[in-house]
């Protein structure tokens, strides 16, 4: 065995995170995936590793599509909307625009609308550029399979998300304005920071209260928020990072929720409110995602 501080695992484990949290949608599952990929790491002779890294993105790869299979069928019974799990980052991560973008909530959400082999070959390839060769023996198909599979997910991801075509601190600005509107319960202040089809979307997973349904348009959604304030009027609100761009945290009752959103020429398009418990416990906790080239 290496040194701690040789080790390939160690030196990309960043990376294989990385890859099971924008295929799995959650951080707890990814961190899951990474310690069993470091379990058969383990158990292998390196010795008779040619290429250390390409190894371990196919041992995280085939452990995330085993359990985005388990959890697909999970998510069939899960109450309302499901959205992935919000994960804090350092705000020097937006600057890495590719990465930001690849794990921004936006983002995540469409990945949803992929089967799971279409959502790892394009993660694989649109986000980390890797050979058609690697990918195809990390899902188990040819590499001419691999590239039609690319192209589908492809278009199907480029028809579906979100524009977010905003620096960091146009980012940050806009949302400092939308929370300052929640916060004041103004309609108008609410109007004028959204777009007019702005879409809302919460996760309460059955057990948190959350709408069930997403609530599309700029009045309805500004007449919900603007009730915030009435019933939580001791609540806080804080601008914290999640998913490589500027969110906010609030704290009411001793319940906790996170906020992103996709902004737009200057406003809020969508809006993704998590309030599901369980997949908050681990804001408290620092978490700096990295690429490597």
């Amino acid at each position: 065995m290496t040194s701690r501080d040789t080790d390939p695992f160690v030196a990309h484990r960043n990376l294989l995170f990385t890859v099971a949290y924008e295929m799995l949608g959650s951080a707890a599952d990814a961190e899951d995936v990474v310690q069993e990929t470091w379990l058969r790491w383990a158990a292998v002779d390196h010795a008779e590793v040619v290429d250390p890294r390409a190894y371990l993105v196919r041992i995280v790869t085939r452990q995330s599509l085993n359990r985005l299979r388990t959890l697909a069928r999970r998510r069939e019974d899960y109450v309302g909307e499901w959205l992935p799990e919000p994960l804090l980052t350092a705000p020097d991560v937006a600057e890495d625009v590719e990465l930001a973008e690849s794990v921004s909530m936006a983002m995540l959400t469409v990945l949803e609308t992929l089967g799971p082999t279409e959502r790892a070959v394009f993660v694989l390839r649109e986000v980390f550029d890797m050979p058609y060769d690697e990918i195809a023996a990390a899902v188990g198909k040819t590499s001419a399979a691999v590239r039609q599979v690319a192209l589908r997910a492809r278009n199907h991801v480029a028809s579906r998300r979100p524009r977010n075509e905003v620096d960091r601190r146009e980012q940050q600005a806009v949302v400092e304005r939308f929370m300052a509107a929640v916060q004041t319960g103004d309609v108008q202040s609410l109007l004028d920071a959204m777009a007019p089809d702005v879409l809302l979307r919460a996760d309460g997973g059955g057990i948190a209260n959350a709408i069930r349904k997403p609530l599309s348009g700029a009045e309805p959604v500004a007449r919900l928020l603007a009730s915030f304030t009435v019933l939580a009027p001791d609540a806080t609100l804080d601008l914290v990072w999640l998913n490589g761009a500027p969110a906010a945290l609030i704290r009411a009752r001793g319940e906790l929720t996170a906020v992103s959103f996709a902004i737009e020429d200057g406003r809020v398009t969508h809006i993704y409110v998590v309030r599901n418990p369980h997949k908050l416990t681990a804001l408290d906790s620092e978490a700096v995602l990295s690429r490597e080239g």
